[in-house]
């Protein structure tokens, strides 16, 4: 119930390796040749959350489930994959699935690891990367705009396209309108109108603070998500348990693994947030997007439960914690009811009233 986070980058950059890392799995192979991936490899990883382990506890419930987020290990792209080069189109057509886009670059110095272009410069290898995924939404348009399938556009929407083409044929990336426009857009499969985050692969020296070739992405990128992870580090912190995991980040200064930061940044980026439902069968975390209605929110869980809703009785996570029950927070006037307008926050523990029948969901 999170979101899908494709990783893209050029061959050799430690896309398997922090795949891997991050799903906990040896599933993507890591090896010193381009194109080691050839068909994606997919991984889903729990979001684990503090707040639903205390409702888990203090509901007693017999299942705990963590919303959780798919990341995607899709295959180096090359110069002229738009083309058909490398792995060309099936490259671009994986990444057309995911909701989001982490550009995987090279910032570290090896000479044990070879780079396809032969000498490590990240920012022009996410150029390179920015460039194909331009030129393959240029083609999708063009096509769009042909004689033939043109006439099955309506007015509005041939000249959205012939905006975009203009401006993506500059090298320039889409900037969205209004929510109209990303629906039609989106349909169409564009890549670049994705949500994307830049993550920076170093070395643990220079985890912390970076080095001159984070430095070169900072300054020629400064209004995108940027962050450093060391994928070598994240490999070793997958196998240790929570105890080990611990002391070893404490031992080399490490706060937050890179998986929390990408959970973090995602969440950011794609502008999520997290609601719970909480008694004795389950306590269970979901993911909807910010500013979402309580009987949409519903509809997440059930898509009956959308159309069929009557109201929804919800506490804060915050209060049930303090007080420690549905029931104690009804009590202290802390359980609140609420209509067809709520809207959801990040943290509420909902419990909803839905026809034809009496359906008061987790209690």
């Amino acid at each position: 119930m999170g979101f899908k986070c494709g990783i893209v980058g050029l061959p050799n950059v430690g896309k398997s390796t922090l795949f891997n890392a991050l799903t906990a799995s040896k599933n993507a192979e890591a090896a010193n040749f381009p194109f080691c991936t050839i068909d994606p490899n997919v991984g889903v990883v729990d979001v684990i959350d503090e707040r639903l382990d205390k409702l888990n506890e203090l509901s007693k419930s017999k299942k705990k489930i963590y919303t959780n987020i798919t990341f995607v290990d899709i295959a180096g792209l090359v110069k002229g994959a738009s083309k058909g080069e490398g792995l060309g189109n099936k490259f671009l057509s994986h990444i057309r699935e995911v909701d989001s886009i982490i550009h995987l670059v090279r910032c570290f110095e090896s000479e044990k690891i070879t780079h396809v272009n032969s000498n490590i410069n990240p920012a022009d290898d996410l150029e390179t990367i920015k460039t194909e995924i331009i030129l393959s939404d240029l083609d999708i348009i063009q096509k769009k705009l042909e004689k033939g399938k043109k006439k099955l556009l309506k007015e509005k929407e041939i000249t959205i396209l012939e905006e975009k083409f203009s401006i993506l044929s500059k090298g320039e990336e889409i900037q969205i309108k209004n929510i109209e426009e990303k629906k039609f857009l989106s349909s169409l499969g564009l890549l670049s109108i994705k949500p994307k985050i830049i993550v920076c692969n170093v070395d643990e020296e220079n985890l912390s603070k970076g080095n001159a070739h984070t430095e070169q992405i900072k300054n020629k990128y400064p209004s995108e998500k940027i962050i450093y992870i060391c994928a070598d580090i994240e490999d070793q912190l997958s196998g240790l348990d929570k105890n080990e995991k611990e002391i070893f980040m404490q031992d080399i200064g490490l706060n937050k693994t890179g998986l929390n930061k990408l959970i973090k940044e995602g969440y950011d980026l794609l502008e999520l947030e997290t609601f719970f439902t909480s008694g004795p069968e389950e306590s269970r975390a979901w993911t909807v997007k910010k500013n979402t209605p309580a009987p949409k929110a519903a509809g997440v869980i059930h898509t009956d439960f959308e159309k069929n809703f009557i109201r929804a009785e919800a506490v804060s996570c915050e209060d049930f914690i303090n007080f420690g029950s549905a029931e104690k927070c009804k009590e202290n006037g802390k359980l609140r009811i609420e209509g067809k307008d709520y809207i959801v926050k990040d943290g509420d523990v909902l419990y909803f009233r839905v026809n034809p029948w009496p359906y008061f969901l987790h209690t």
